[in-house]
């Protein structure tokens, strides 16, 4: 068996591990990088990357079919969506960032080693490689960060042609006339967001009464409303029994609210959320502690066992690229002796849905559990010129702050380039900005952004558009 040596061994090579393993490096440390699959994990392959590229493509043939509201000919949308060019498409994007990921790794002197590792006391790594062929990798500290997998609820018929998860979903090149979508979370209402706007027929059902349950009520109605907008069909509070196949249709059984019912469509997606992978039988067995599935941590990324530290999505929480990519530079700083906490009060989260959603810090009920005293402030999209410009009116900002301080505490947009413009308000809650510091900025006009001041001034009963 192969041996190796290293300062630090980092499992995994999603967004926490290679960013660990790079930081490490910089640092000084010789690293080795264990990855079973591809670099760069869900987020890069099968998760962040490759849906936005599916929904940037379905935004454009969605705009041929609104051309002649901007004045353009209309026969110029008359083409129907060749999904072979699609997934063409998203595969180079993907493949160019796997590329950029490993560059960076090989630059920074990272070993990587390929092939599926289990963990053993020292602590050290062993990699069994796909000629079953070992490596033993010995590490003073050790950093796991194994991601997360889709996950798949205990539904009869589950295993039926034509279920898919988001990873199957992904590499799917047909777009079914019709598809119901278990589960209306992130992964369910981006997927429902581009069957749609492809012009299948879309079915979601959801056990819970709302969609987004920890987002802000008004948002997260606002958000529904939009989407039912386009035609996109919604069972909240439904609980599916079970999946039946007959004649190449599925049937999805489901009871809502005591009543049953069933919705058939040619495919089923499972989006019912993911699972850690973090806590596998060789972890526990080391002694790491854990808070159900996930991995514990603290604030330094440290687990329960002297020099083991986790991060990512196997720590729990919000699964988020960017918060995990945070947390990877935190375990790895920490590995090398530093001292650095990871500050996560003000982690932006963002839905690639038409129209997109974003929000950090507190909403509205997270205030009140809190018993904080807030006051807060909203301008509509319908008032903003550029919004207007772009032919995207629906949604709104909503800004949270102090009653007496008026530091911002958070905030949601629902609208166009959410994801973009929730960065301002991130930074307002990271560096416990004030209503009036955003209301006075110059923003320039026309343009979204202009929507987070006016929001601001509204909440200080300053408004000026509204």
């Amino acid at each position: 068996m192969e041996e190796l040596t290293a300062k630090v061994c980092v499992l995994g090579g999603g967004p926490a591990g290679y960013t660990a393993a790079i930081r490490a490096a910089q640092l000084g440390a010789s690293v080795v990088l264990v990855e079973k699959d591809d670099l760069g994990g869900t987020c890069l392959n099968r998760g962040c990357i490759p849906t936005k590229a599916l929904l940037k493509s379905a935004e454009v043939y969605s705009l041929l079919g609104q051309a002649g509201e901007y004045g353009v000919p209309a026969e110029l949308s008359a083409r129907s969506p060749e999904p072979e060019l699609l997934l063409a498409r998203k595969d180079t994007i993907v493949q160019q960032l796997r590329a950029g990921v490993e560059l960076l790794l090989k630059k920074n002197a990272v070993t990587i080693c390929r092939g599926t590792g289990t963990v053993l006391p020292g602590p050290a790594v062993e990699v069994l490689h796909s000629g079953e062929e070992k490596t033993l990798v010995r590490c003073e500290k050790l950093i796991l960060a194994a991601g997360s997998a889709p996950l798949l609820p205990p539904i009869p018929g589950l295993e039926q042609e034509g279920v898919m998860t988001s990873d199957e979903a992904i590499a799917t090149a047909a777009v079914p006339k019709s598809i119901v979508i278990i589960g209306g979370g992130v992964i369910g209402l981006e997927f429902a967001a581009f069957y749609r706007a492809m012009g299948c027929e879309v079915t979601i059902v959801e056990l819970q009464d709302r969609i987004l349950p920890g987002e802000d009520v008004e948002v997260s109605a606002a958000l529904l409303r939009a989407m039912k907008k386009r035609r996109i069909r919604f069972l909240l509070g439904a609980k599916v029994l079970r999946i039946d196949r007959q004649d190449g249709v599925l049937s999805v059984s489901y009871d809502q609210n005591g009543s049953a019912g069933a919705v058939s469509a040619e495919r089923v997606l499972a989006a019912a959320g993911r699972k850690l992978c973090g806590l596998s039988p060789d972890v526990a067995e080391l002694g790491v502690q854990a808070e159900g599935r996930a991995i514990r941590v603290d604030a330094h990324m440290r687990t329960s066992v002297e020099a083991i530290f986790a991060a990512g999505d196997a720590v729990g929480g919000r699964l988020l690229a960017h918060l995990s990519s945070a947390q990877g530079r935190v375990a790895a700083e920490n590995a090398m002796g530093l001292n650095t906490a990871l500050d996560s009060h003000a982690v932006p989260a963002c839905i690639y849905t038409d129209p997109e959603f974003a929000s950090v810090g507190l909403n509205a009920g997270a205030a009140r559990s809190q018993g904080l005293d807030v006051i807060t402030g909203t301008f509509d999209f319908r008032a903003n010129g550029r919004s207007l410009t772009l032919n995207n009116r629906d949604g709104f900002v909503k800004i949270l702050a102090d009653r007496t301080s008026h530091a911002i505490l958070g905030g949601c947009i629902l609208g166009p380039e959410s994801s973009e413009l929730i960065s301002e308000l991130t930074l307002a809650v990271r560096m416990q900005a004030s209503l009036e510091t955003l209301a006075d900025l110059i923003h320039p006009h026309p343009s979204l952004s202009e929507a987070i001041s006016e929001a601001c001034l509204d909440a200080l009963g300053m408004a000026i558009h509204k």
